[in-house]
């Protein structure tokens, strides 16, 4: 699967950021882009939760995203929201009417995940990504700090603050003074204590600033001759001139000076006192700037997905390593479960989902590790909290459900399992588990599964289910669960291996 033009669109906490690029041979060149300052974190009330009027702002600026986006096929574009929706509680609330807005789906994806996606964008901007670099992203709710050499990030962090959080916390209406300031600086020194040593040690030839805080800042410094001898980038010496000016100004809108951007004043105050903070914790004296950052990371995750270079296929593998998973039964179960779903799905529906299956089979059992007993629970927990690098949390969540429903009591999962398709994994799973208990290679007869009316039903032949007394008594405690959820399970024997024609899974409405 291939595509001449790809988009990403960056929900930032600041800025709602659409990026698109054309693909030759491998390589993605900037075609357009769009840019509204939504500043989503200032909606951000005391409790969490945004209000309407950022809502109203995000909303607008989707709609106007979503007209560019018009024509795109839907597996072309990605859609990711950082730190502001990661910790509002009426986030799901939105993201439902953004996605109307936008015409796409959008991953709220984990701090890490975030940092992760940064470097892929800003390695493949950098002039020699052989070079070990520390890569900072001064964001709008968060901060990302990476070390990485080529197109690897070898240390991943996202801390809790912003521009947008930072500023509105201790420079409030703009106003700024010398408590203020030094306030901001020690608060983010504070929080940067908790990592700058294990930084220290992993080492870096390099410091490279990205997106709007660092943009912002190199703009004025090298614009305003504020570093000595008009040295590019940024420096300590420039960050202390441009302080004192603030400080001099006392309110960021009497600030007059050169290449100053009207959607960056409210938020300057907080991104230089957390870029000061990053200078003098991690010892920097010069830091260079990078174009690339999350878009153009987004855009390469993209990319490598319908390449086979899916970031995801490895952590997946990874996990299984970490975890200690018995391969060959993860095999057998995976095996058997695509082998069920294909005979659900139509040949030409989009393989995601059979993705999907894929991979909660192969780590079904991590929670073994932990231990055996509610192992799926273990599981379930692993995969929803864990660092999973190329999942979003949705996906992570998905997989979650899907796997903690592979055993035991479906009810436990009814209420938060809603989606249809979901239901057909779950099926397929748990009927694979249940099928290779035994954990051997013993052959399987034919098996016949389709969608009825109000569930599924199973076709087995009668000799081999007569024989396998544990199996039956399984079956028939799997018809219970499903029948505690309002659905059925049917089991049939038949006599001759003539299979029965399927019944198409829009019958249950699972398509």
């Amino acid at each position: 699967m291939s595509y001449e033009l790809v988009a990403a669109v960056d929900l930032g906490s600041n800025s709602f950021r659409l990026q698109v690029g054309r693909v030759i041979h491998n390589q993605i060149y900037p075609l357009d882009s769009l840019k509204d300052s939504v500043r989503l974190a200032a909606g951000l009330n005391a409790d969490r939760t945004l209000d309407g009027a950022s809502q109203l702002r995000a909303l607008e600026a989707l709609s106007r995203f979503g007209e560019r986006l018009r024509g795109f096929a839907p597996e072309a574009v990605r859609a990711v929201a950082t730190n502001t929706l990661r910790v509002a509680k009426n986030a799901p609330q939105f993201l439902t009417q953004a996605e109307a807005a936008l015409g796409f789906p959008i991953e709220v994806i984990a701090g890490r995940e975030e940092a992760r996606l940064i470097y892929l964008g800003v390695a493949h901007a950098l002039p020699n990504p052989r070079t070990q670099h520390l890569v900072v992203d001064i964001g709008g709710g968060s901060t990302e700090f990476i070390i990485g050499r080529n197109f690897s990030p070898l240390q991943l962090e996202s801390l809790y603050m912003g521009c947008v959080s930072h500023s509105l916390k201790f420079f409030p209406r703009g106003r700024v003074d010398k408590q203020g300031m030094k306030e901001a600086e020690l608060a983010a020194r504070k929080e940067l204590q908790t990592i700058v040593s294990a930084y220290r040690l992993a080492g870096w030839d390099e410091a490279v600033g990205s997106s709007g805080t660092a943009k912002a800042i190199v703009d004025l410094l090298e614009l305003n001759k504020l570093n000595r001898d008009g040295e590019p980038g940024i420096t300590l010496e420039g960050l202390e001139r441009l302080k004192a000016l603030l400080l001099r100004a006392g309110d960021v809108a009497a600030l007059e000076l050169a290449g100053l951007r009207p959607d960056r004043l409210l938020v300057l105050p907080g991104g230089l006192a957390i870029m000061m903070a990053v200078f003098k914790e991690f010892q920097l004296a010069r830091m260079t700037f990078s174009e690339g950052a999350l878009r153009l990371g987004v855009l390469y995750d993209l990319l490598g997905r319908h390449h086979h270079d899916d970031q995801r296929e490895a952590t997946v593998g990874q996990f299984m390593r970490r975890y200690e998973v018995d391969r060959r039964q993860a095999g057998r179960v995976s095996q058997r479960a695509q082998g069920l779903l294909s005979q659900l799905l139509a040949a030409d529906e989009d393989p995601a989902d059979a993705q999907f299956l894929v991979w909660a089979a192969r780590l079904h059992e991590i929670g073994i590790s932990v231990a055996h007993s509610s192992y799926h629970k273990h599981s379930a927990y692993i995969l929803a909290n864990a660092d999973m690098p190329g999942f979003s949390r949705m996906d992570q969540e998905r997989l979650s459900r899907i796997v903690l429903a592979h055993r035991g009591k479906l009810e436990r999962v009814f209420a938060a399992t809603r989606a249809p398709r979901d239901w057909l994994l779950i099926f397929c799973l748990r009927l694979a588990a249940l099928l290779h208990r035994a954990r051997d290679d013993a052959a399987l007869p034919e098996l016949q599964v389709r969608v009825s009316e109000r569930g599924f039903q199973l076709t087995v032949g009668g000799q081999w289910l007569s024989a396998s007394p544990l199996t039956a008594a399984a079956l028939e405690e799997e018809a219970r669960q499903w029948s505690s959820l309002g659905m059925e399970f049917v089991l049939r024997t038949r006599r001759d291996n003539s299979p029965k024609p399927p019944l198409a899974a829009a019958a249950l409405g699972l398509r």
